[in-house]
């Protein structure tokens, strides 16, 4: 890789960036894996609670259909017939496990007891008159009770839920969730034991949801470090990547320290040396697939490195403000291959090459534009110039000038990787734009992802509203070529066509299209 930082650091710094550019990475992935973790326990504890309430209500439904059934028996005498309706009501409910009458505040037939039973009832017992979770009765006293109360004047009936379903929903509902029931200043946990004392804080995801239709609430959490011991259950593999790529970002920040010259210098040799070659890559009709131009891509050819990736180089000549003179070496390089075959080109070929920020703030690219065209007889070829948007181009006066100066010689102006940019609406609001390219991004979800097939229907019409020519970029399948053309897209590019070839390679296949 020829670009290069000055001078080799000392030892003991660059053993600290390097130490330090492994441990952000990673230390930047567990914050990230941590959020993740606790953000799905909370949405866990958030699913638990409504699923217990879900649970709570289906069976206080049940007691309450039971004392509904029951209470206009409460007042006649605790009978055979009275008791048999008792006991067929803890038969029918799933969850009922006993069923009682009152008259007056006083309990006088019940289930349990195979008939008369007398006990006085105190209503300040029971949550708004009609629940109270008890900590056992006389049959069981251990074992926890939720009671039901109906009331109608003197009459109450009651249905009793059996602690044993109450636990198991607490227990079973959620692998990672604690659950409670609080009813009033009773409260149960999963061990079946009702307590009186304040409700403990859960230290992770705690959730508290009451019910819309009953007087209780349940309360859902976490106990401490449970985040954690999610993270080492169900994260293993991307924290072994977390690590990897911190390995990985200190050997890399290691490797670029030992680089010896800066990288501008670099680039303003290789400019004098004439590195940078151009590159063909064919665009094609929509409708025919006949060539119809090309779009002239940068790239270098250093003499120890080999080829280098623009990916590499040009974001730092654009920063560098060499991307201009480098862009000017293009366009002359690029008239000086193609021009003695320009009777192999069909009439208009276009000729697409990049632009930036920095070849708009002056007006020295339309003398650059100018220089170009001269070379080819008129009508030959068409220039177009495509922006890109790494860098935002500011309208301006110089900005406008420069668009309606190349207009006037006839050079078109695209905007390149359309509807990925920040900046792509407000191009098309502040310039006068000829053709939009579509990112291929869009292109490579064609039968894949709806959403994105949608953004790319919607940038076609705007194309069409707007009487804008359409190129879509990085078509690689018969598929996307199809869908493109049926949709009435102008020009097509990519690998399916061809690849970015140098000079000679596509000068030979030209012919051929």
């Amino acid at each position: 890789m020829p670009l290069t930082v000055n001078g080799p650091r000392k030892r003991a710094s660059r053993y600290l960036i390097t130490s330090l550019s492994a441990l952000l990475p990673v230390a930047l992935g567990v914050v990230i894996l941590h959020w993740q973790a606790e953000r799905t326990l909370q949405q866990n504890t958030a699913q638990t609670a409504q699923e217990a309430v879900r649970q709570f209500d289906l069976m206080l439904d049940n007691a309450a259909l039971a004392a509904q059934a029951l209470l206009p028996l409460a007042g006649q005498p605790c009978d055979n017939a009275t008791q048999l309706a008792l006991r067929e009501q803890v038969t029918r409910g799933p969850f009922v496990r006993a069923t009682t009458l009152s008259w007056q505040k006083n309990i006088y037939c019940s289930s349990l007891f195979g008939g008369n039973y007398e006990s006085p009832v105190n209503p300040q017992d029971y949550v708004d008159g009609q629940l109270w979770l008890m900590n056992g009765n006389p049959v069981t006293p251990d074992t926890a009770v939720l009671v039901y109360r109906l009331v109608d004047g003197d009459k109450a009936a009651f249905a009793s839920i059996d602690g044993y379903h109450l636990t198991n929903t607490l227990r079973l509902i959620s692998r990672y969730a604690h659950l409670m029931l609080q009813v009033g200043p009773h409260w149960l946990a999963a061990d079946g034991t009702v307590h009186e004392s304040p409700l403990p804080v859960f230290a992770v995801a705690h959730h508290q949801l009451a019910s819309e239709r009953y007087r209780y609430r349940v309360e859902a959490g976490m106990p401490a470090g449970e985040v954690w011991r999610y993270m080492q259950a169900r994260y293993p593999a991307p924290f072994s990547l977390v690590v990897f790529f911190g390995v990985l970002a200190g050997l890399l920040a290691h490797w670029l320290q030992k680089r010896s010259s800066a990288p501008t210098h670099e680039l303003q040799r290789a400019l004098g040396a004439n590195e940078f070659i151009a590159y063909y890559q064919p665009v094609v009709r929509g409708d025919t697939r006949e060539w119809a131009g090309c779009e002239v891509l940068m790239r270098w050819q250093h003499p120890k490195e080999g080829l280098v990736r623009p990916d590499l180089f040009i974001p730092l000549a654009e920063h560098s403000g060499l991307i201009v003179p480098m862009t000017r070496a293009l366009l002359r390089q690029t008239a000086a291959q193609l021009a003695p075959h320009a009777a192999r080109l069909r009439p208009g070929f276009h000729i697409g090459v990049n632009i930036t920020a920095r070849h708009c703030q002056d007006l020295a690219l339309v003398d650059d534009c100018r220089e170009f065209l001269g070379a080819f007889a008129v009508g030959q070829v068409t220039l177009v110039l495509e922006l890109t948007e790494r860098e935002l181009i500011v309208p301006s006066d110089i900005t406008r000038q420069l668009f309606d100066a190349l207009h006037q010689l006839g050079v078109m102006i695209a905007i390149d990787d359309f509807g990925t940019g920040h900046s792509s609406l407000t191009y098309l609001r502040n310039f006068n734009v000829d053709y939009l390219k579509i990112d291929q991004s869009f292109v490579a979800m064609i039968g894949a992802d709806a959403l994105s097939r949608h953004i790319l229907d919607s940038i076609i019409e705007l194309s069409g509203k707007l009487d804008l020519g359409i190129v879509a970029e990085g078509v690689e399948t018969a598929e996307q070529c199809e869908y493109l053309a049926a949709q009435g897209v102008d020009f097509l590019q990519g690998y399916l066509f061809g690849r970015p070839l140098p000079c000679e390679e596509f000068i030979k296949l030209l012919g051929s299209h």
